[in-house]
This record gives C-alpha cells, structure tokens and sequence, in this order.
C-alpha cells in the first residue's frame, strides 16, 4: 500500500498527458516500477526515482545549467529522491544545492516531462555504482538570473545560464541533445504543452 505522496505522484503520471512517444513509452515504466518498496532510495540497486528541473528565468530565454563532473557535460539540475517521495521538493532542492540560488519556484507543480534515463557504471566519491536507470520526473521552474551562482564542488564544476539553444548545444551528451533537451524547448515554446501536464 503506498503513502498519500506516492498515491499522489501515481495519479499524475496517470492523467499525465505525454508529449511523444518516448514520454509515452516512460511513463508506462515509471507506473510499472512505483510501488516497489525502495524505488525512492539509490538501494534500489537497478533503478530509482530522479527529479530534474529545467529552470528558466523570467523572460523565459535562458536555462540554467551545470557541468556536471560524473557526465564531463554541460546538463540539467537534478537529483535522487533519496526517501523523498514529493518528487517537485526533490528537484527544488537539487536547484539550490547544485546551483548556489536560493530563489526558486516552479511555473507549475504538475510534471512538465518524464524520462527513464542510463546512467553507466562510475565511480562517486570512491565508490562503484554499477549501471541502473534513473526514472525521472522533470518540473519547470523559475529563477531570476541575476542570482549569485555557485558550485557544488563535489558535482559540477561550473554553474551558468545559456540561450535555450546555447543550451542544447553546450551538452556532449547526444542523446540528452536530441531526445531530451530540445523536446523541453519545445514544451517551453508553447509545442503542445499546456501547463498541467
């Protein structure tokens, strides 16, 4: 039986209104996997709930991104649940930590897109974590740009905003150009997004 937060999140992801076929896809795996017992905490060795942000700012021009050390790639802000299941309080915290800004709230609560993303084999903090997948929930949210920015050393290497294709452009990662950041513009640009989900 789940909480009144995974219940929550279950209901979303149901009347979710999927932007593609790969969010189509993802979502079915993220309601397959959302009642096993630990899938909010990394102990859940093959796969685990992520929250993500697109964070823009007001003029909604700009995105904020992070050099992530792990992927050598200029990418989103986001990170594990680790036990919490309020999935938006994750991807606003991740924003502060990952970025320094303290002002950040989202243009909506509801899902803005869902992805089952790889993560490959690495090591963290000395420590080997095997291959999994990151069932993630992405949130829109807004910043004023003019925030002071700083890095989280042992993350990222470097915080800064960018020209929504500036952004695209700046990750080495293909497929999160292709399949993942581009889409999210899109949704921003008014490509069939509505606003709730």
């Amino acid at each position: 039986m789940g909480t009144a937060l995974r219940d929550r999140l279950a209901r979303q992801l149901t009347c979710y209104h999927p932007w593609n076929e790969q969010e189509k896809r993802d979502r079915d795996v993220l309601l397959s996997c959302l009642n096993a017992p630990d899938i909010f905490l990394r102990t859940s060795c093959t796969a685990h709930m992520t929250a993500s942000a697109w964070v823009v700012n007001r003029d909604r021009d700009r995105v904020l991104m992070a050099y992530h050390n792990i992927y050598n790639s200029w990418s989103w802000l986001g990170g594990h649940a680790d036990g919490e299941e309020d999935l938006l309080k994750v991807a606003l915290r991740e924003v502060r930590e990952e970025s320094g800004i303290e002002e950040v709230v989202p243009v909506t609560e509801e899902i803005f897109s869902l992805e089952v993303l790889t993560v490959d084999g690495h090591e963290k903090r000395g420590v080997y974590v095997p291959s999994h997948l990151h069932l993630n929930v992405t949130y829109l949210l807004e910043a004023d740009a003019a925030q002071h920015l700083t890095v989280k050393e042992d993350e990222n290497s470097g915080v800064a905003w960018f020209g929504l294709e500036e952004a695209v452009a700046a990750s080495t990662e293909p497929w999160f150009r292709e399949r993942i950041y581009t889409k999210l513009n899109r949704k921003l640009s008014g490509g069939g997004w509505d606003g709730k989900g």
